[in-house]
């Protein structure tokens, strides 16, 4: 569907939207840049005169999608809280991040650690996994985590949780409140070695 042609300024914002509804829906190599420009309305001149390549737009649309990640995920964050608290607030920003964006949560779910994601991206990246693995081997040298690398603990929970709301989209599951609270234990089953759903 063509979107309405809206002001010229608005072209960019357009053209950017459409991009992440795409990604989001085909991926990057599904992607083709006619299909996107007929998606935001504009021609595909237009595309390159405000990014110059696909992967330069892909990449605006990564760090725009990222900070938003990071602005959900690290605002107020409380890291003087207790181990299990924090894993608490942590599951519930991310819980909250994929139910107010849902593209955006499809979108870094297919294109985390591609390999035409530039420096810029790849900063942003970064700047929200450090406190994450920090928190990580911070409860593992207290011996609240189990005694795995910060790096396989993260992945055990940011799969669990992909894999969980990717099973809603996909139309296998509607996750309530509930299911969220349950998962969120079965989580933290899965990283404290105590697994009693209690910790300091």
């Amino acid at each position: 569907m063509k979107a309405p042609a809206g002001k010229p300024e608005d072209k960019p914002a357009r053209i950017l939207q459409a991009a992440l509804t795409l990604f989001a829906e085909r991926g990057y190599a599904g992607t083709a840049m006619p299909d996107l420009a007929r998606h935001a309305g504009v021609g595909a001149g237009t595309i390159y005169r405000h990014f110059s390549s696909k992967e330069v737009l892909v990449n605006a649309v990564f760090q725009h999608a990222k900070n938003l990640l990071r602005e959900q995920l690290l605002r107020e964050l409380h890291l003087e809280l207790p181990t299990r608290a924090l894993f608490t607030q942590l599951w519930q920003q991310l819980a909250r991040f994929a139910r107010e964006h849902p593209l955006e949560f499809r979108f870094l779910e297919l294109h985390h650690h591609q390999p035409y994601l530039d420096e810029d991206s790849r900063a942003i990246e970064r700047q929200v996994l450090v406190p994450i693995w920090a928190y990580c081997v911070a409860s593992r040298q207290a011996g609240v985590a189990r005694d795995m690398p910060a790096e396989a603990l993260m992945a055990l929970i940011w799969g669990a949780f992909v894999g969980l709301f990717k099973a809603e989209y996909s139309g296998y599951l509607q996750i309530s409140e509930h299911l969220l609270m349950q998962a969120e234990e079965a989580c933290w089953a899965s990283f404290s070695p105590s697994s009693t759903g209690v910790g300091p």
